[in-house]
């Protein structure tokens, strides 16, 4: 294997000098903001600024609401999460079958994840509105009353459905290249050991995908955690009575709308731990199963 060399020590920082600034300007600069941020108490006007140590945390652990936040947001992380990923699976069994229409059906599959955020949330509203939808309409002849608006169960699974459709498309890709990945052989000569279809795809494929399902795994729970705000902020803008506002949503709603900025930037700090912890656990702990 070839090494890369450089003729001039300052070529290699002038080639990653734009990658490394927008890390600056994007990520490092806001995380040590909203840090810093998180010790002070500032009126809404921006007049006046105050230490108050850790009193913006202490207040968020004897706050009622911040801890429903923390509940809501795991249902809503590992309820989308695997939803997206089984669905994925399945779909990529399926396609992986095919032979003459594969590509076809790949495409059709694949469309979803070109949808933004907010707009799959708003179509999502709109199949289930109680008023003008279509499944309520027909869940109501099933003897199922309906209201996402009302009833706290039917908000959650109108976000979760929404927020792991557009996930579907993503999974399903990597699901489907690590299917066609799998030597073919493998799973013939079980097939001539005698083991059946069921048999077959759980003790050879679905190991072998185990590094696919570890990597959808950590980048869905990340997804969730902090890019499903315009799904709730379309659907159900975090009720009814705070049983979807999970932790990016309720981030903003008190930094934005509350003018609480302290209380938000801690908020925002434990928000990024918490995914970090949930990163390092994973790559530390549960990626000594995966079998690459």
């Amino acid at each position: 294997m070839k090494r890369s060399l450089f003729q001039h020590r300052l070529l290699p920082w002038v080639l990653l000098a734009p990658q490394l600034a927008i890390t600056l300007v994007f990520f490092l600069w806001p995380a040590a903001q909203a840090i810093r941020q998180s010790f002070l108490r500032e009126d809404a006007f921006g007049l006046s600024t105050t230490f108050v140590g850790l009193h913006n945390y202490s207040e968020l652990w004897r706050s009622a609401e911040y801890l429903n936040s923390l509940k809501v947001t795991a249902v809503f992380a590992i309820s989308t999460t695997v939803l997206a990923m089984g669905v994925a699976l399945v779909l990529a069994a399926c396609v992986d079958r095919l032979v003459r229409s594969q590509r076809a059906y790949t495409t059709l599959l694949v469309w979803p994840y070109a949808v933004a955020p907010a707009v799959a949330g708003i179509l999502w509203w709109f199949i289930f509105n109680p008023t003008v939808g279509v499944l309520p309409h027909v869940l109501d002849r099933l003897g199922y009353d309906w209201n996402h608006l009302l009833n706290s169960r039917d908000a959650m699974i109108l976000v979760v459905l929404a927020g792991a459709w557009s996930r579907i498309s993503y999974c399903f890709l990597f699901f489907l290249a690590g299917l066609q990945s799998i030597p073919q052989s493998l799973t013939e000569a079980a097939a001539i050991d005698g083991a059946g279809p069921f048999k077959r795809f759980w003790s050879i494929t679905l190991p072998l995908l185990s590094p696919t399902t570890f990597f959808l795994m950590v980048v869905n729970i990340v997804y969730a955690m902090f890019e499903s705000f315009g799904v709730i902020h379309a659907t159900t803008s975090g009720g009814p009575a705070q049983s979807t506002n999970i932790l990016v949503y309720k981030v903003w709603y008190d930094g934005f709308i509350g003018q609480n900025l302290g209380s938000s930037a801690a908020q925002s700090v434990i928000l990024m731990l918490i995914v970090t912890a949930l990163t390092v656990v994973q790559f530390r702990y549960i990626e000594r199963r995966v079998a690459y």
